[in-house]
């Protein structure tokens, strides 16, 4: 197992621990609805990097894409949890409409929520991108 392998796998279990706090606190939350989503998104996005460190023996990707990868594998987990613990907590609905339904933050915590979420969303697209690029390239 290499430095990166151990250290995606660490931080997805760290993002699936903070998920399993979150879910403690679901009642204490602006929007517990949301908070349900943090907590199961936080759940979601650990496990992937989790996935992301089991795969990453197997990638074939030059050095700067691998760091990308592992970069933005990293990133999106904490941007992802952080928008939707922050959605739950300010009770911003404007980009989660379904979950956020009857409830609207300020306009500072809706776009600090709007930000995180389209970050985290590129940030997780761009990863799975590349480790999906990795595993296709033969050797």
């Amino acid at each position: 197992m290499t430095n990166a392998d151990r250290r995606l796998l660490w931080h997805g279990m760290l993002v699936v621990v903070l998920g399993l706090v979150v879910g403690f606190g679901i009642p204490a939350f602006a929007n517990p609805r949301m908070g349900v989503a943090a907590h199961v998104g936080a759940l979601m996005n650990g496990m992937l990097v989790v996935l992301f460190g089991l795969l990453w023996p197997h990638l074939r990707l030059a050095e700067r894409w691998r760091r990308a990868a592992f970069s933005t594998a990293i990133f999106s987990a904490y941007a992802n949890t952080a928008a939707l613990t922050l959605a739950a907590a300010f009770g911003t609905s404007r980009m989660t409409p379904l979950a956020g339904a009857g409830h609207a933050g300020s306009g500072l915590q809706e776009a600090v929520v709007d930000v995180l979420l389209v970050a985290g969303a590129v940030a997780t697209l761009a990863a799975a991108g590349l480790v999906l690029a990795g595993l296709g390239r033969r050797a």
